[in-house]
């Protein structure tokens, strides 16, 4: 582990891990055994498609790793009538659904607990606020909604509309997952970037992945996507075992690029 230093600071991200243990483990070996990163955070959605919901909230939390509520984390430790997921393809609705109702018949009171106590935003200040430098702001959608879907063939006026409401500036980040799709941009002189999914990406790439961000005041903030291969197999025969979907198998070796998966339907921009 590196010393922290007023003077620069790299961050792991992880998000959308959604109950892939196996993922999830092979990320967090891969930021220890690189021993470059600070820090790390969750921006949410550590349930949800696979079986291991109150391994990963445990893992977790044994990890001291602090984190922001995903859609999925606030709806079933609320007992929401949904998920907040939408999607395109009727199959993929149903699916949804499915998997809403296993995860919250599974998870432990303790889980839930755990999952209520997130909250909906982490800002980070490594300078501590007394000196100048960027803030990283952590969201799990967008600043407004943890259901809204930020993807990377949003407006440019979109992203302004959601830069002033998150109230940063220029040389700031602004962090989120949600799409499981990893891109950044830069709008206004404000740095975005969506992590990806480490438990169940959808960019047709079935390796776990995550974000280093390195921030300095010295330079412009830096980002890194990392893919991490994991035992997909033992995923998909635990989703078998569990009575999920095999559906969310399937996705899983596909990297969310097979018939079956369907695509998430964006949120309308709040008024």
């Amino acid at each position: 582990m590196l010393l922290l230093t007023p003077t620069r600071m790299r961050i792991a991200l992880i998000s959308d891990v959604h109950a892939n243990l196996p993922a999830l483990d092979a990320v967090l070996d891969d930021i220890a055994a690189r021993g470059d990163a600070d820090a790390t955070y969750h921006l949410g959605d550590l349930v949800g498609y696979a079986p291991w919901p109150n391994e990963v909230v445990a893992r977790v939390r044994a990890r001291h790793i602090a984190g922001v509520a995903g859609n999925y984390d606030s709806t079933v430790a609320t007992d929401y009538k949904h998920c907040g997921c939408r999607y395109d393809d009727p199959r993929q609705e149903e699916l949804s659904h499915v998997s809403y109702e296993w995860t919250r018949r599974h998870v432990t009171p303790e889980t839930k607990r755990s999952l209520a106590e997130l909250p909906f935003r982490i800002d980070v200040r490594p300078a501590g606020g007394h000196t100048a430098g960027a803030t990283l702001v952590l969201v799990h959608g967008a600043p407004t909604l943890n259901t809204v879907y930020w993807t990377d063939d949003r407006s440019d006026d979109f992203c302004a509309k959601m830069i002033a409401g998150a109230g940063v500036r220029h040389g700031d980040l602004l962090a989120f997952g949600h799409t499981h799709v990893p891109w950044t941009r830069t709008v206004g002189g404000v740095h975005l970037v969506n992590t990806g999914s480490v438990g169940r990406p959808k960019d047709g790439d079935s390796r776990a992945c995550y974000a280093i961000v390195e921030l300095d005041p010295a330079r412009a903030a830096t980002i890194e996507f990392r893919r991490v291969a994991y035992d997909v197999d033992r995923a998909v025969a635990a989703i078998d075992a569990s009575g999920l979907p095999r559906e969310f198998g399937e996705h899983l070796r596909t990297g969310g690029r097979s018939s079956a998966t369907g695509g998430a339907k964006s949120e309308p921009l709040p008024a």
